[in-house]
């Protein structure tokens, strides 16, 4: 008989709240590991474990790398490092961002699938975008269970509900308030040992670059997909498309990962900061033709002073149609 008694928890907006909730009515005597992922800055402190410690029933720490995987223990990710799962220990790395994030939900969820197949419970919060969606296809695919929380009960919305569109299998898709009792539920009945799934390379692949393997990333033969015409925002490389199920990935050569949500977002921030640019340096130079036309008024040279001044015209026209298209953008934001 197994135990399913590796539960991994993803979340990024409104976490702290709903992790809090969940540690808090989770009993001391919990035969499982609690391993968490909060979207957390690369270039923070985080204070979670300092959080969920006066909540919990349980002991909360940072992870370490190469620290034991300990039975009624709850470990969190900290900033800048992806949080991996091995048979009996867990990993911190530096790997590739996933979703433009470090620690990204995607690597927890798959390696913990990887080492410990139908033993993984996956638990998906309230989030933005779409991390965690492809890292609870990997626990389905090696039979462990899904859990994900109702998009209508979670403070932001997009997350639990990407993750629902996208993974057929979901085991229980429910409120925040049911979770802990489903997970004790669990983790307190024995499991009929079955036959494991086997490991797709691609997820294979994909875990040892999170884990910073040179050999995997540097292979030439392993490829995720095929080749796009999207280049990596964050190093400029060529993007390969992964199609999995109903969901459209992409990696690039180095390894970073965007799903296609994310990628349409780093696209839009993009162009947003090139408007910014394309704006302030119509704005610099409208000023700069105006006082060049003053100076050759102030000379005498009418045709020069008059051609300065239909630039800085022109310029304002195209900086004040640039701003109502920022503005309208801004004001349009709409985060579930």
């Amino acid at each position: 008989m197994l135990e399913h008694n590796i539960i991994v928890i993803g979340t990024s907006a409104g976490g702290v709240e709903a992790l809090t909730y969940l540690v808090k009515n989770l009993p001391p005597d919990l035969n499982a590991a609690v391993i968490i992922v909060l979207h957390v800055s690369s270039h923070g402190t985080s204070v979670l474990p300092k959080i969920l410690s006066r909540a919990s029933n349980l002991p909360v720490s940072h992870a370490q790398d190469g620290e034991a995987i300990v039975h009624g223990w709850i470990y969190v990710a900290p900033p800048d490092y992806h949080l991996l799962v091995e048979r009996g220990y867990l990993r911190l790395t530096r790997g590739p961002k996933e979703n433009r994030c470090r620690p990204a939900i995607d690597p927890l969820f798959r390696s913990a699938a990887r080492a410990y197949g139908q033993r993984v419970i996956a638990v998906l919060l309230t989030g933005v975008l779409d991390d965690g969606t492809a890292g609870l296809m990997a626990v389905k695919m090696r039979r462990g269970v899904a859990i994900v929380q109702n998009p209508d009960n979670a403070l932001y919305a997009a997350m639990p509900r990407n993750a629902i569109e996208n993974v057929e299998d979901i085991d229980h898709i429910v409120p925040l308030s049911d979770i802990p009792s489903i997970l004790v539920a669990l983790v307190n009945i024995a499991m009929e040992i079955e036959p494991e799934n086997p490991i797709p390379s691609k997820m294979e692949f994909e875990t040892e670059i999170a884990q910073l393997n040179l050999e995997a990333i540097e292979n030439e033969s392993t490829r995720p997909g095929k080749p796009s015409t999207f280049g990596c925002p964050e190093c400029g490389g060529i993007l390969w498309e992964v199609e999995e199920r109903n969901l459209l990935r992409f990696r690039c050569r180095t390894g970073h990962a965007y799903s296609a949500e994310t990628l349409l977002a780093t696209q839009s921030d993009a162009i947003e900061d090139a408007l910014w640019i394309a704006l302030r340096a119509l704005e610099e130079k409208a000023s700069l033709s105006h006082r060049m036309a003053a100076r050759m008024q102030a000379r005498k040279q009418t045709l020069a002073a008059q051609r300065l001044k239909e630039e800085a015209q022109s310029a304002l026209e195209r900086s004040a149609i640039i701003r109502e298209v920022l503005l309208k953008d801004n004001t349009n934001t709409n985060v579930d």
